[in-house]
């Protein structure tokens, strides 16, 4: 499956152009790395909790914090990329009058 590609192709044989894939790729990597840090923080707030120490329970307030900030964050990139590709797919698939997208997988050579 690593290095397959996906292409939404409408019935008239439209394809998603590279612009709107570098945008989804780019919103995806942003997520990773948002969750990646998420991984982090719960990990040190996990820590400070067990600690019982009150100045690292004090520090985890704003440690939630910024991961509440995070979630938010990454909601509103899978709100952003969902609009994204609706739109993606009913460009592609304008002038088919069922407006049905089919979707097929290219394996490389």
């Amino acid at each position: 499956m690593e290095g397959d590609t996906f292409s939404v192709l409408g019935n008239n044989g439209t394809q998603i152009d590279g612009k709107v894939f570098q945008t989804f790729q780019k919103s995806f990597v942003q997520v990773q790395n948002l969750l990646d840090q998420n991984r982090l923080l719960i990990n040190e707030i996990n820590q400070n909790h067990e600690s019982k120490i009150p100045d690292n329970l004090s520090r985890n307030v704003g440690l939630i914090r910024e991961l509440n900030n995070n979630i938010r964050r990454v909601v509103d990139l899978y709100a952003d990329l969902s609009c994204s590709f609706t739109k993606s797919v009913d460009a592609s698939s304008e002038g088919d009058s069922t407006g049905k997208a089919t979707h097929k997988r290219n394996k490389p050579l």
